[in-house]
């Protein structure tokens, strides 16, 4: 559903003026000139988007809506073993229910309060194109990646099989145009968001760069958009399942990647049963120099099991329990060791206190580290180029299904 002119209906509690619009000026008797004080928001004003999510709020949370405590954006309703989820993103709410009856009352409940435009089964929304069917809902971005293709001159460009090459060679010859880069990344870093987590590694890479691009940074992102033209079909794919929820996730580092700084590459993502897709992904630069390779690996087994604990909220608290304890793949033998028994090593002890926070959510049972084989972890190509045969083997899991 789709809330028509929303900032006009937040009231405003500050005093604010504005000058009378053209062709309705009015005087004073004494012929000074008025200014209008405004009683709602308008679009423009720095509050009005706060304005708008504050009245919202007030409405739901009036209408017995419960807000996330992850997730501010998500609300929930129950009436006995019913529920209603609302999504909330500026004017748009997406409302999921396992009752129509309560969706409709959630409807005709804001439409007595504001003015509002159903937009039926979602189909489209934020550039992401939704197909449902029974038991199954399946998410891609084929519009977006076409208009992207497009826009920079790639619509008929050849195909690639990988989004990057195995060895990537930066110049040092400066680009010309480099707003049209920083464009092209922007573009990219929306799409990994959102569907194409087998982007992840090299769009993160290429994104350390907008501040002073080469020929080689335009070259490699154009390599990926080649790469896109011929996956631009690929799809996440959800499925329903009446398996009990367990947060699962992989963990991986790439060790000294970056020849500039010498800092590591962490890579995590996160599905929620076992060998299921893909419900959260992350590529991204280590703040710290590592030492070693269990550094690293220990380094990237902290962030993973922060956003394992903020979806573990996000999800009690939006529809049932998650099993009480994550399970987290990771590859390195000495970082389980490390994150196991906290003795005092050598080659250890300088590690930030703050990555020792895996230490007590394994001593709490929240999570169980487990040995994953280099060969079947799927958080591998999120921390180095990733190879054809790993992106065909670990299709099923990242998109959920064969594209």
């Amino acid at each position: 559903m789709d809330v028509k002119t929303a900032y006009l209906h937040a009231p405003i509690t500050q005093e604010l003026y504005i000058d009378q619009p053209q062709g309705f000026e009015e005087v004073s008797e004494s012929g000074e000139r008025l200014v209008y004080r405004l009683k709602k928001s308008l679009y423009g004003l720095k509050q009005s988007g706060r304005k708008w999510n504050i009245l919202l709020h007030e409405h739901l949370a009036n209408d017995g809506f419960v807000r996330n405590h992850a997730d501010h954006c998500v609300y929930k309703k129950q009436v006995d073993d019913k529920i209603v989820i609302v999504i909330v993103w500026v004017d748009d709410l997406i409302i999921a229910s396992d009752s129509m009856q309560l969706m409709e009352e959630f409807k005709e409940s804001m439409k007595t309060q504001f003015k509002m435009k159903d937009l039926g089964r979602i189909t489209f929304f934020l550039g992401m194109d939704f197909k449902q069917s029974k038991g199954e809902i399946k998410i891609n971005q084929k519009r977006f990646i076409l208009k992207i293709l497009e826009r920079f001159g790639m619509i008929d460009c050849k195909p690639r099989l990988t989004p990057c090459e195995q060895r990537l060679e930066f110049n040092c010859v400066e680009l010309t145009n480099a707003r049209q880069y920083r464009e092209m990344i922007g573009s990219l870093i929306y799409a990994m968001t959102c569907t194409r987590p087998d982007l992840s590694w090299i769009v993160s890479r290429l994104s350390q760069t907008l501040s002073n691009p080469r020929t080689g940074d335009l070259i490699a992102a154009k390599h990926v958009l080649r790469y896109l033209k011929g996956t631009v079909d690929y799809e996440l794919c959800f499925k329903k399942s009446d398996a009990d929820l367990q947060l699962t996730a992989y963990s991986d580092s790439n060790w000294a990647s970056c020849l500039e700084d010498r800092r590591s590459t962490t890579g995590y993502c996160c599905t929620l049963t076992e060998g299921g897709q893909l419900i959260s992904w992350k590529s991204r630069k280590q703040p710290t120099v590592a030492i070693s390779t269990c550094e690293a690996e220990y380094v990237a087994l902290e962030n993973t099991a922060q956003e394992c604990l903020y979806l573990t909220q996000l999800l009690n608290d939006m529809y049932k329990k998650v099993h009480q304890s994550m399970k987290v793949s990771v590859d390195n033998q000495g970082a389980i060791a490390l994150s196991k028994n906290p003795v005092y090593r050598q080659r250890s002890k300088h590690i930030d206190i703050k990555y020792h926070f895996v230490r007590e959510m394994y001593i709490k049972s929240m999570i169980d580290i487990v040995y994953c084989p280099t060969q079947d972890m799927v958080a591998d190509i999120l921390t180095k180029p990733p190879k054809k045969c790993k992106l065909v083997n670990f299709k099923s899991i990242v998109f959920g299904c064969c594209n």
